[in-house]
């Protein structure tokens, strides 16, 4: 259960790039998604409404993970730790090709570290850090991609942080203090958020809707503190109102932990089919948890090249 608390701020997802509140270097510095700021949907068949029942019944998100698994593909995982200072305590770089044409294998094509990355037995220093590899750097490991067969502790929890990544918005049973706090779309929980859409240009070409939840402001501390998800960013394509990515910004401490996170995950068309597949995945967080040391990180994971694997 301490795991599944832990991992709550870095498995919810993202799109347009989420705002920097932790004074440190962001790695993510790629600019996909321009607002019209001047230009707000304009439809009697388009409301608030309509993009929360998108956002909560959406499954296109989920496949996109999924398909990584027919596909070869070159990933590029930038990591860097920090210390209480926010000063680069460690860093990696690896460039890696998931490689689809026949068995499956990964091959390592370039790899550096400096600092405390790793601890002395090889595995990562930081639970975060391990994690995300577990679940982002390789597809094969990931319950992203592959059919749900197991069952037992672990894969219920695996089950709960999926529906935190892919349903945002439905509350999360079975995660101590926080499991309703993640149901901005109740009817209770939507008088702390204004809920605004707009259109805009995806990758310089895809016309998009961007759905912003974001916490109202003026509202009293004590309210404040008590919002988990500040502020809950999707992306549609206009076309077919397939999900092209998320942003989220969570904030929240009790006497039991406290986090501060902002995650993006980005996808993009792919082949004559037009797939749809992750292309950029970041995180920046701050975990501290009375059972853990604290944990400082973020993240830079970059899909590129992707082709269809034979088998």
């Amino acid at each position: 259960m301490k795991k599944l608390v832990f991992l709550l701020g870095l498995l919810l997802s993202g799109v347009a790039g989420f705002s920097q509140n932790i004074p440190r270097f962001n790695p993510d510095t790629i600019w996909t998604v321009n607002i019209d700021s001047a230009i707000t949907v304009q439809s009697t068949r388009l409301t608030a409404e309509t993009f929360i029942q998108e956002v909560m019944n959406d499954t296109s998100f989920y496949k996109a993970f999924r398909n990584m698994k027919k596909y070869s593909f070159t990933a590029e995982n930038n990591i860097f730790t920090y210390d209480k200072k926010n000063k680069v305590e460690g860093s990696m770089y690896s460039r890696i090709y998931h490689n689809n044409n026949g068995p499956y294998k990964m091959q390592v094509l370039e790899k550096r570290d400096n600092g405390k990355i790793y601890k002395k037995n090889g595995k990562f220093s930081l639970y975060t850090v391990e994690m995300f590899d577990y679940i982002f750097m390789n597809p094969y490991n990931s319950d992203f991609t592959r059919p749900d067969d197991a069952k037992g502790t672990n894969e219920s929890y695996k089950d709960k942080l999926k529906t935190l990544i892919f349903s945002p918005g439905r509350p999360v049973k079975g995660i101590p203090f926080i499991s309703n706090k993640t149901a901005i779309f109740t009817p209770n929980m939507r008088q702390y958020y204004d809920y605004t859409y707009y259109r805009g240009t995806y990758l310089d070409s895809i016309p998009v809707y961007i759905f912003k939840v974001k916490m109202k402001p003026g509202l009293s501390n004590w309210t404040q503190d008590g919002i988990m998800i500040k502020e809950l960013v999707t992306t549609f394509d206009m076309r077919n109102f397939q999900i092209l990515g998320r942003s989220v910004d969570m904030k929240y401490d009790n006497l039991a932990f406290d986090f501060d996170v902002q995650m993006n995950i980005e996808c993009s068309y792919f082949g004559d089919d037009q797939t749809l597949l992750p292309t950029k995945i970041s995180y920046q967080g701050n975990w501290d948890h009375l059972a853990k040391k604290e944990e400082r990180a973020s993240f830079l994971i970059l899909h590129k090249g992707y082709k269809i694997g034979t088998k």
